[in-house]
């Protein structure tokens, strides 16, 4: 790429005003005591209980041991998921609360997602905000465990026009994190009202085969499936499907990864409904459908979730690692999305060219004073040997020194206090040259932390030099 001689504000459009995400803080997770070394979030902040649902595992909120501290039986707490809740519960190897409130994570809330490993959304009946949307797909990038469960299209239960499908596809499209298709698969519109999805062959999946028995069937009554796309995520794979669909259409359970999180779909609630509940609601008994193995694809499912069984996923800090790249619109294709900026630095003007695509992050490059930042916080899970940070430099500049550094980038490591850690390297002027080099390091010694990765541009008053960036990528395993 040729060198440029005229200062950036002369050049053609820039990108304008990109906002300053507005994200929550990631935080390391706090350690599960030994006993309870799985610990487990209920959504019941959006209408899990509206209409005829009653997703909760208890009326005890947020601890169900409040109703009963050593529960034996389903009925020993109240709600239609006690099932569920209470067979967790009788191990020994899980803690379950239950969130009333917004969702959060980095705060100091007892049910801030930050002290958990996996979040269940239990056919939710509200949209999440904007500040939940950022603060569960965070959670997830870093290694939290996400169970999703939809219904049929049409079940709004609380009449606010939205349903369950809805809520789960806004949340995967429309989020400041990535919204390019996270997880691999959308939701469809569907009202399927009965059928016995049947169980792919795979005697080694943990979902399938787990410590709490072997799936073969699930159950749907009035329900939906989603529509996978591997193209956008390798990860994510149908477990169950509707009978007469395989590959990528009619998955009724599917599984895949986020960051070095995991994440699981199922398109209906009644097979977590366990026909018991709070007076007046009327329920089906879905969890103990002969027909069925509901439970142990529950039970199975929340041990992988939360990092139980096999490698990898459900951190929320977490003890396993799996191979992943953990930054969230790595390629700047997202726009502002997941980085914090300053103005017109992620764009896509003509006047630089990105490396691939068409989105690429510009500092400096004005021939004016000026500093530009670029930054996006992550944590690398304690369990991952290898980190590595990398990125793609052009650096052009109208310098003619070839001794003497006018213009620099730093390239630093900050905890979440913003004190830097250390400067990985530090580039001027003088690395001007045409193309784009990679540029790696490593961050292993960052394992367990949360950590914000800063780009720091700081031009002098005459004679532009720009610093331009993209692809970049900080890969786990």
């Amino acid at each position: 790429m040729p060198g440029l001689t005229l200062p950036r504000h002369r050049l053609g459009a820039v990108l304008a005003g990109v906002a300053l995400l507005a994200a929550g803080v990631a935080v390391q997770a706090t350690p599960a005591a030994a006993a309870t070394p799985h610990r487990i979030l209920f959504d019941n902040a959006h209408a899990e209980t509206a209409g005829n649902a009653d997703w909760i595992v208890s009326t005890s909120q947020p601890d169900p041991l409040g109703q009963d501290s050593s529960p034996s039986a389903e009925t020993d707490w109240t709600g239609a998921l006690s099932s569920w809740g209470v067979a967790l519960q009788k191990t020994g190897d899980y803690s379950l609360k239950t969130a009333t409130s917004a969702l959060t994570y980095g705060g100091s809330s007892a049910t801030d997602l930050s002290n958990f490993d996996t979040l269940v959304l239990p056919e939710p009946n509200t949209l999440f905000t904007a500040a939940e949307k950022t603060a569960i797909m965070t959670f997830v990038k870093n290694g939290g465990g996400l169970f999703m469960i939809s219904d049929h299209t049409g079940a709004d239960r609380n009449n606010d026009g939205e349903d369950a499908l809805e809520i789960l596809n806004d949340l995967m499209s429309n989020n400041s994190v990535d919204s390019t298709d996270p997880f691999g698969f959308s939701i469809d519109s569907l009202s399927i009202s009965s059928d016995y999805p049947s169980a792919i062959s795979d005697s080694g999946n943990p979902v399938l085969h787990g410590s709490f028995g072997t799936v073969t069937k699930s159950l749907i009554a009035s329900g939906t499936t989603a529509t996978l796309k591997p193209a956008d995520n390798a990860n994510v794979k149908g477990l169950l499907y509707r009978t007469g669909y395989s590959g990528n259409t009619g998955a009724f359970f599917a599984t895949s990864t986020f960051g070095s999180g995991r994440v699981a779909f199922w398109g209906d609630s009644s097979p977590i409904d366990d026909g018991t509940g709070q007076s007046g609601n009327t329920l089906y008994d879905g969890w103990n459908d002969s027909g069925a193995t509901n439970a142990a694809l529950a039970l199975n499912a929340t041990e992988w979730l939360s990092g139980g069984s096999g490698s990898g996923g459900g951190d929320g800090g977490g003890s396993t690692c799996t191979s992943a790249q953990l930054l969230g619109n790595n390629g700047f294709e997202s726009g502002s999305s997941t980085w914090t900026a300053s103005s017109g630095v992620i764009t896509d003007s003509g006047s630089e060219s990105a490396r691939t695509s068409s989105y690429y992050a510009w500092l400096d490059g004005y021939g004016s004073a000026r500093t530009d930042t670029l930054s996006q916080s992550v944590t690398v899970p304690s369990a991952c040997t290898a980190a590595t940070l990398s990125f793609y430099l052009h650096v052009d500049t109208a310098e003619t020194s070839t001794s003497t550094a006018y213009d620099t980038l730093k390239v630093q490591v900050l905890n979440s206090s913003g004190t830097v850690l250390s400067t990985l390297a530090t580039y001027s002027n003088l690395n001007a040259a045409s193309g784009y080099t990679q540029r790696s390091f490593n961050l292993a010694a960052y394992a367990g932390q949360t950590v914000t990765l800063k780009f720091t541009g700081t031009e002098g008053s005459t004679l532009q030099t720009s610093f331009v960036i993209d692809d970049t990528a900080l890969n786990v395993s």
